[in-house]
């Protein structure tokens, strides 16, 4: 694969695009119904994944990399300043029952798509517990196991980009799901009938424009918002970054300390039990910063542009095309087992699109999913629950690896 049109280090053009598209995709989203049936996200990410696959956006690049370090952080606690706190735990134990569920689901694809797979992809045993890892928690997850199992270089640099490729395709897929008639016959819609609900009443509009409505905004609401947004990660991280450091960690740590410091020591989770807990202590406070709603949506609209990005066709085929068999593989069964068990056990369509969703992209992807199609409820729940996969993908991956590597 070539050179893109545009550079890496083409700052300017790549912050412009990434800003560009997204706006692009929230106008078209509430402009046409056509749009909104599909989604702005999706649009954002689809457009991102052609750019990149006919070469004109670089696959990496340090832009990239500054979304996910700053834009998606300020993005949570604006995200939270209006949050019903009230369904908070009552969600929170249903979504974690069905992740739960759901993570069974990798660690079933998993050995399925070892046993299927391991006489034609060397040191398969070594990816399968990187993958584990990654589809239970997350990025943090395929990190730590790369480097536990002493992957080498080339065969990490290739399944992470067959890993990007898949968490893009199957978020397109989980979005797409709930205009599919088969899942709104055969699942419970509760929130996806609220947001239809909220739009009946104004005729000639789209869902999404109904839903994000014109509010009343003076400069204290953007002061407020994005300087109280900027203090509560600056707070988050920092506590975060000094409780990793003052508790041991390492291979050999008994485990109370590795769990403390997976709990403690986590920059996402922090920063949303900070501002969960800043606005129960000043609710009144923070339902009066109008804008925070908007101001998030739209940075976390950014952020499925940059999704879409290391979605690349051209050298996932070249480097390595069965190991996208491997990961596929993994992400159907973990598929056909949440929606199998999560009807069996009577959860709505949304919870378990979006229990499915943390497993395999992380939590914050799963949050981005709740944010654009308007499932206020169950977007701190998940963020709660899906950071719980950061804690115990390590514990099952490793358990995965030393299994596959002594018994095959």
């Amino acid at each position: 694969m070539g050179e893109a049109l545009i550079s890496p280090d083409d700052y300017w053009v790549l912050w412009g695009f990434l800003a560009i598209w997204a706006a692009v995709s929230i106008y078209l989203e509430q402009t046409y119904q056509w749009a909104s049936k599909i989604s702005g996200a999706i649009i954002a990410l689809l457009g991102a994944m052609i750019l990149t696959n006919i070469n004109v956006l670089p696959v990496e690049s340090p832009v990239y990399d500054a979304v996910w370090s700053y834009i998606v952080p300020l993005a949570i606690p604006l995200l939270l300043f209006q949050v019903n706190l009230k369904k908070i735990w009552k969600e929170s134990s249903r979504i974690l029952f069905i992740f739960l569920i759901s993570s069974i689901g990798t660690v079933a694809g998993t050995t399925l798509a070892f046993l299927a797979l391991k006489d034609v992809i060397p040191e398969l045993d070594k990816i399968g517990a990187i993958i584990t890892g990654s589809y239970i928690g997350g990025g943090v997850n395929f990190a730590a196991m790369a480097a536990k199992f002493e992957t080498p270089g080339e065969l990490v640099s290739a399944t992470v980009v067959a890993d990007n490729l898949m968490m893009a395709s199957y978020f397109f897929v989980l979005i797409a799901i709930p205009a599919i008639g088969f899942f709104r016959k055969n699942y419970r819609t509760p929130y996806i009938e609220e947001v239809e609900r909220e739009a009946q009443n104004t005729e000639g509009k789209t869902i999404s424009e109904s839903f994000w409505s014109r509010k009343d905004i003076s400069l204290k609401d953007i002061a407020l918002s994005i300087g109280t947004a900027f203090l509560l990660v600056v707070v988050s991280f920092k506590l975060a970054e000094w409780f990793a450091s003052i508790i041991p960690s390492g291979e050999n740590v008994f485990w109370f300390y590795a769990v403390l410091g997976g709990v403690l020591g986590d920059s996402y989770l922090m920063l949303t039990t900070i501002t969960i807990a800043a606005v129960s202590w000043f609710p009144r406070k923070f339902e009066a910063m109008n804008g925070s709603q908007e101001f998030g949506t739209y940075f976390i609209y950014i952020f499925f542009v940059v999704i879409g990005i290391p979605a690349s066709l051209p050298i996932i085929f070249q480097n390595a095309p069965l190991l996208l068999v491997f990961v596929a593989i993994v992400v159907i069964i973990n598929m056909l087992i949440s929606f199998t068990l999560g009807k069996f056990f009577n959860f709505s369509l949304e919870e378990i699109i979006l229990a499915t969703n943390a497993n395999v992209g992380g939590p914050t992807t799963a949050a981005a999913m709740a944010i654009a199609r308007g499932w206020k409820d169950l977007i701190v729940p998940i963020l709660l629950i899906g950071t719980l996969g950061y804690i115990i993908g390590n514990y099952i991956a490793t358990a995965m690896g030393l299994w596959f590597s002594t018994f095959f």
